[in-house]
Formats: C-alpha cells, structure tokens, sequence
C-alpha cells in the first residue's frame, strides 16, 4: 500500500521513497509492534497512536526541509510546469512556499481532526476510531492535501508563512515553556511526596541527585559557551550568556527565600534547577546555531563532514519537535486527560459508601467485581452475570484487550490534533526563516536548520520567558495569598 500512497511524489524518488516510508510504519499497528520490540508487555492503543501521529510529524518535516534544497525546487517547477513559480521578497520564493504548503497541508489534516473528534471522551464514541484507526484512508488525505496544497498561488501562502504561521508558531513556544514550568514544579513535588509517604532514601537521593546533576550540567555549559562563544567582538553571545546566569542565580535565590518558602514549602532548588538547565541549553542551542558572519560560531568552521552533520542535526531537531509536540498534547491534566478520575465505589443500603480497599488486575475484573456486589444485593438479576461474561468474551474476541480507553480517554482528542497544528507552523517557521541567508551553502546543498539570528534571538528570549514564568509561580503565592493554598 505504501507503494500506491507515494505515486503522487514520484516525479522526486527521495520524498517518495520517504512517502513510502510513512506509509508503511505511521500506523497504530506498525507502532504497536514496535513497542512490543521495545519491551512494552502491553502497547495499548492510545500510545500506539501518538507514536504513530508523531511519526507523521517527522516524515512531514523531513518532506519539507528536503524540498528547501536546489535539486528538489528544479524538480518540483519541472513537474508543476512553472505553474506556482513567481518572484516574491526578493529570494527563493519557490523554496519559501513549498515549506509552507507541505506543513499548511499536514496542519489542514489536523484542524479537520479537530473538528470531528470534539467531543470525543472514550473509544465507546463512534467517533473514536478515526483517531485510533483507518490509517490507511488517513494517511491517503494527508497526501492529497500536499499535492492539493501546490495548486494553490503563491501569493496565499506569503501571507499565510508572514502571518498566520508565525503566530502560530509564537502559540507552540509559549505553550511548550507552561509545560516545562508545570513539569518543574510536578517532578519535584512528586519526589517530596515520595520521600514523606514512604521516607525512602532513594528517592531522596534522586531529589538531590538531579538537583545536584542539573546545576551542574548549567555551569558546564556556561563555562563552554564563555569559552567558544563569547570571544572578543562577539557581543550578542556576551549578553546572551550572561543575562542566562544571571536569571539562573535569580530564581535559584528566590526558590529559597524565606517569604517563598513560607507561602510554599514546597519550592525550592529542584524546581530552579530544572528550569535552569533548560533555558541554558536553549542560550546555548541559539549560539551554537547563529551565522558566523561575525567569526563567534567555531562550530560552522569545523572541519569534518559537513552534509552529514546538517542532516543529523535536522533529523535530531526534528525528532525532539516530534516527541515535545507529542508529550504536550497529550500532558496531563492541562488538556483535559482523564487520568485518576476512575474510581469504583457504590452505596450501601445506610447510605454509606463502600470504597473498594484494592484495585484489581483490569477493568473488567472491576466491572464483574461491581455486577457480582450488585446481584447480591437485588439491583440486578442473576442473569446480569451471564450477560456480562458473554459482552466480556465478545470484546476480547474483538481484539480490544489493548484498549486503555472504554471508559475515558487518555488524553482531549481536539486539543491533541490542535497543538500538532501549531507545531506544523513552528516547523515550517523555522525552516523558512533561514532561505537565503547562509550565503556559504553551495546551491543543492542541505539547508542547515534553524542557523539564523531570528531563530537564535528566539531561542534566547524564549529562556527568559520561561525564567520570567517560573518567577512569577514563585513570587504569585506571596502576592496574592488568597488564591493560592498550599496547606
């Protein structure tokens, strides 16, 4: 089927080999062998689907980014007849609109996604199988979107990759750095509640560790940028560096002082140090990526493979966009996940309630439990029990036993498919931003990703956005006692 999905990009062999590719393994099932491969005894199908949706991300992007260099554009006009090729701004606005349709095409799937699955809250939904299954159909829309997308002028999708995707990108940054502040706060309270429920050293030693680990890792690569970044002349690197250990030293100061503390106990430096690593990584990303037009990037001199280090850095960028769209999609209880609300319990005859003391193996040994409670008191007949064995047995020979979803969904289905939408015009904004300005790449060359100052300048403003969002969780409780409990 795969072969059959990729004809419509056959005129480039690479993408349809790549389509080929897609269309073999971005599937539930292809997914699901992989986890067992992995060692998942159980690959339920709500993980099954999100690797595989990611999946489709990545290939979506390599797509794209392929089509930025010179031999896929000349292909591409050859095909199309010259039907979309104009001059716009002054640069290559073939490349430029190619990006744009390929992500405008996979963002397009999504919204559509969206819009059918709102609503959605167990795989019980009729609804639901077109997230968890028909991929073959699916995977066949996302390809006629592309090929649709470059019949569309030119001209819409300047004002949609000016415009509309750069706002949309703004969106997919701003929401990645909440989740990483939540995800600071969660992890360290998470191991203080281990270590008061069950006063273990070990997880003591890994609150310790990993704050010890984390601040560790900031200075390290504090002292390597200082080193190779911040030479003589190299101003931006300079105050980039320095305002990030600065910040760093602030929230670490503020996570322990004493109004902080007394307000919530429970901040401190594990918390800082999380979100100090990561918005060092991101000052250090954004140099290692500038243009060296001003001799401060030693790594764009380096000596050795240049091709295969652009497109292992590609490959890498994308993966992790892959696995942090995903990860936000589908985190936790800010997007609506129905995680800890199933709870079995029902009332007695005084009125009161009888909470099941230990949970069993599955749900439906909950469900038999709950029927055999009812029977015994008269809300059901004996028969309930047979009737239930019957509907147990007839959904296990459906092949369900995977499903993690009968009774509520692991993750807002809408919202999922919204924010792999953002993430398309984040992926095409940062592959846009760099046509034309690295003026050392010989034409047919792979185009390095994200070496450009606006995407270094966003990298480093997005640190002390995440430094200024910590802060104010910090700082908010002291301000405004009465909205905040942490009693």
């Amino acid at each position: 089927m795969g072969a059959l999905l990729s004809l419509p990009l056959l005129a480039i062999p690479s993408v349809g080999t790549l389509v080929t590719f897609a269309a073999s393994c971005c599937g539930a099932t292809a997914c699901g062998a992989l986890c067992s491969v992995c060692g998942a005894a159980k690959c339920s199908n709500s993980v099954a689907t999100r690797i595989a949706y990611a999946l489709i991300l990545l290939v979506n992007s390599l797509i794209s980014w392929l089509l930025l260099t010179d031999w896929a554009v000349k292909k591409l006009q050859k095909v199309l007849l010259d039907y979309v090729t104009i001059d716009c701004f002054g640069h290559d606005c073939f490349g430029f609109a190619a990006v744009h349709r390929v992500n405008f095409a996979l963002g397009l799937f999504h919204c559509v996604m969206a819009v059918m699955l709102l609503g959605v809250n167990s795989s019980k939904d009729k609804r639901a199988p077109i997230q968890n299954g028909f991929w073959g159909p699916k995977i066949i829309v996302w390809l006629g979107l592309i090929v649709a997308s470059f019949f569309v002028p030119n001209r819409f999708f300047e004002v949609w990759g000016n415009y509309v995707a750069l706002v949309g990108a703004i969106l997919f940054l701003l929401l990645g750095l909440v989740l990483l502040v939540d995800l600071a706060h969660t992890f360290a309270e998470y191991c203080i509640e281990k270590i008061e429920d069950t006063e273990s050293g070990l997880w003591r030693g890994i609150l310790i560790g990993s704050t010890l680990s984390m601040y560790l890792g900031s200075i390290a690569m504090t002292i390597v940028m200082y080193i190779f970044f911040a030479r003589s002349g190299c101003s931006m690197n300079q105050a980039a560096i320095t305002i990030n250990l600065l910040f760093l030293l602030a929230i670490s100061t503020l996570s322990i002082h004493p109004a902080i503390q007394a307000s919530n106990p429970r901040a401190g430096l594990a918390q800082a140090a999380t979100v100090s690593i990561y918005c060092t990584y991101l000052t250090m990303s954004a140099v290692a990526m500038e243009p060296d037009d001003k001799h401060c990037n030693p790594l764009v001199r380096a000596t050795g493979t240049r091709t295969v280090s652009i497109f292992i850095g590609a490959v890498v960028t994308f993966l992790t966009c892959a696995y942090t769209t995903t990860r936000a999609a589908t985190y936790g209880l800010a997007l609506g996940s129905g995680k800890g609300h199933i709870a079995l319990e029902e009332e007695t005859e005084d009125g009161s309630h009888g909470l099941v003391a230990t949970q069993p193996e599955s749900r439906r040994e909950m469900r038999a439990e709950a029927l055999r409670r009812a029977v015994e008191s008269g809300a059901l007949p004996a028969s309930a029990l047979d009737e239930s064995d019957d509907e147990d047995d007839e959904s296990s020979a459906r092949g369900n036993k995977n499903d993690d979803e009968k009774n509520r969904t692991q993750y807002n289905y809408a919202l999922f498919h919204i924010i792999f939408m953002l993430a398309t015009a984040w992926v095409a904004t940062l592959l846009t931003q760099n046509i034309g300005g690295d003026k050392d790449i010989e034409k047919g060359d792979f185009v390095p990703v994200g070496r450009t100052y606006w995407a270094s300048w966003v990298k480093i403003v997005s640190a002390w956005v995440c430094y200024g969002m910590f802060g104010w969780t910090l700082a908010a409780p002291v301000m405004m006692p009465d909205r905040f409990d942490y009693s």
